[in-house]
């Protein structure tokens, strides 16, 4: 069955992106110190950058997905939305 996806909600959009780009950071922020660990300048700024690293890319994310979401509605209304197949599912056998 073919459907169409014609609008998306940003805040809804920004506030998932925001979550992902926020797990993401979480990821790279150990390797960021590991590198702020081993850099000659031995400053704290390393350290509180790789603490800040999950606020900003999620923060960053929130922002960027609402405006892509909005970009995307627009875009929809001229286009008609992408086009994509779905199926119900059928539960594993007991």
């Amino acid at each position: 069955m073919k459907k169409q996806l014609t609008y998306i909600t940003p805040v809804r959009a920004g506030i998932v992106l925001g979550v992902l780009y926020a797990f993401i950071a979480l990821i790279i922020a150990p390797f960021a110190l590991l590198v702020a660990l081993f850099a000659k300048d031995a400053s704290g700024s390393h350290v509180v950058f790789a603490v800040f690293l999950p606020v900003v890319y999620g923060f960053g994310g929130f922002i960027g997905g609402m405006i892509v979401a909005a970009m995307y509605n627009l875009v929809a209304k001229w286009t008609g939305g992408i086009e994509f197949e779905v199926r119900d599912a059928i539960p594993p056998a007991a």
